[in-house]
């Protein structure tokens, strides 16, 4: 199967900026697109920005210009990292920050969506 990694989250003053990074493991076979989804106490879970297998990206447009997405690729059960570079935050970019992949793994072949754990994003006044 496919297990994702998060890292990066923390405190940081409103104005500031902070990286999260997300590797992708496991018998993979291929992944497609990979991104960034967030989730505030009682709201759904929003995509935040989000990367393709060929580099397109998308954002929501509450984060268009402040942040950013890239991706590294590999090969077969090699690790994919993608990464969330977040500047200008402010108050509203605190929650739980979620990696997901788009993912097929070797066994089942069956292509499903694969989530983090999730990481704390908290921006201070």
């Amino acid at each position: 199967q496919v297990q994702l990694v998060e890292s990066g989250g923390g405190l940081v003053q409103a104005g500031g900026s902070l990286r999260l990074s997300c590797a992708a493991s496991g018998s993979i076979f291929s992944i497609n697109a990979m991104g960034w989804y967030r989730q505030a106490p009682g709201k759904q879970r929003e995509l935040v920005a989000i990367v393709t297998s060929s580099g397109n990206t998308n954002y929501a447009d509450s984060v268009k210009g402040r942040f950013s997405t890239s991706r590294d690729h590999a090969r077969g059960n090699a690790k994919n990292t993608v990464y969330l570079q977040m500047n200008s935050l402010n108050l509203d970019d605190t929650t739980i920050y979620y990696c997901n992949a788009d993912a097929i793994p070797y066994g089942t072949f069956a292509r499903r969506d694969y989530w983090g754990q999730g990481t704390q994003v908290t921006v201070s006044s």
